[in-house]
């Protein structure tokens, strides 16, 4: 009762507000909110909660449906494009971010399913490229091989470390050594670096050590895709994605994002400074929430910091 109470009192109170303004939600909305995060999670909770279905439908249609769609929207809520031209260009920057979004899960959740396959040549090549962009001084000696605990598996055959995340751990892996290949290296060397317990003061300081790590840097890289990942179907990342993409996000800037929160993970186990490796748990989660926390900020982006990306981390 107070729920059907409560949404009969909004709709009247869209309906003054309209009549005083000579403007609909979606006018007021374009209108009073800048382009990003803050202007496109607004209309998308407004078509989303609309009682007209051409609305509701809006946010899954299909990207080359986008213009007319808008248009239709247009019409409906009887707005002249002629005396309102910014509007249709508002309401299509956003609807591009809505559905893209909602494309890049898709897409994002494929390579997830997708198993990793040695009897796949494409797959191999990967994983070979991965190895020479990390160990590029360093043949590997066979496809089965210990050289792979080097660079973080567990094993000989890191085929079954991708069980979790399917293809999608190696994509973001090798886009990490690829594109991000300085701080790749120093991560993987940091990684394998002894706890500094283990050796005197003076050899710590020949050695020149900032601080050791002491993680599997593929496995980590792997859990952290499983981080992204989850941020990304809760929709948490509307707020960085909506913020960084003009328009339509895809698996490039999903990718980015992963080598920010590698970089950014590493330097939180750093500042936490756990005895070893069987407290990550509680590190990553305490970083999860950290992360949570940032993107609740509607003109916040977390951008990563190298080469392949013209951002920074701003606060918009």
């Amino acid at each position: 009762l107070n729920h059907f109470f409560l949404i009969n009192l909004i709709k009247c109170l869209k309906f003054v507000v309209r009549k005083i303004t000579g403007r609909c939600e979606l006018q007021r909305i374009c209108y009073n909110n800048k382009p990003g995060a803050r202007r496109t999670l607004k209309i998308e909770s407004s078509l989303r909660y609309s009682k007209n279905e051409l609305c509701q439908s809006a946010l899954s249609v299909h990207p080359d449906c986008v213009e007319k769609t808008v248009d239709n929207i247009m019409t409906l809520k009887k707005i002249n494009p002629d005396t309102n031209p910014q509007l249709s260009i508002s309401l299509q920057a956003s609807l591009f971010q809505i559905v893209g979004y909602r494309g890049l899960v898709a897409e994002v959740e494929k390579l997830r399913r997708e198993p990793y396959d040695c009897e796949n040549l494409k797959h191999e090549e990967m994983l070979m490229k991965l190895w020479k962009a990390l160990r590029p001084d360093s043949p590997l000696t066979g496809r089965i091989s210990k050289q792979w605990c080097e660079i973080g598996f567990q094993g000989n055959d890191p085929k079954t470390d991708f069980r979790g995340m399917g293809l999608l751990g190696l994509h973001n892996l090798l886009y990490f050594a690829e594109h991000d290949k300085a701080t790749a290296l120093q991560v993987l060397q940091d990684s394998l670096q002894p706890k500094q317990s283990k050796m005197s003061k003076a050899e710590w300081e020949q050695k020149n050590f900032d601080k050791a790590i002491g993680y599997s840097f593929a496995i980590v890289g792997i859990n952290i895709t499983d981080l992204a990942y989850s941020l990304l179907v809760s929709g948490a990342l509307k707020t960085h994605l909506y913020n960084v993409a003009p328009e339509m996000p895809n698996l490039i800037h999903f990718q980015q994002t992963f080598c920010y929160l590698m970089q950014e993970f590493h330097r939180f186990w750093i500042e936490e400074d756990p005895c070893d490796i069987m407290e990550f748990n509680r590190v990553r989660s305490k970083f999860h929430r950290r992360v949570l926390r940032q993107l609740k900020n509607p003109d916040m982006a977390l951008c990563p910091h190298f080469a392949a990306s013209d951002l920074h981390l701003v606060n918009l």
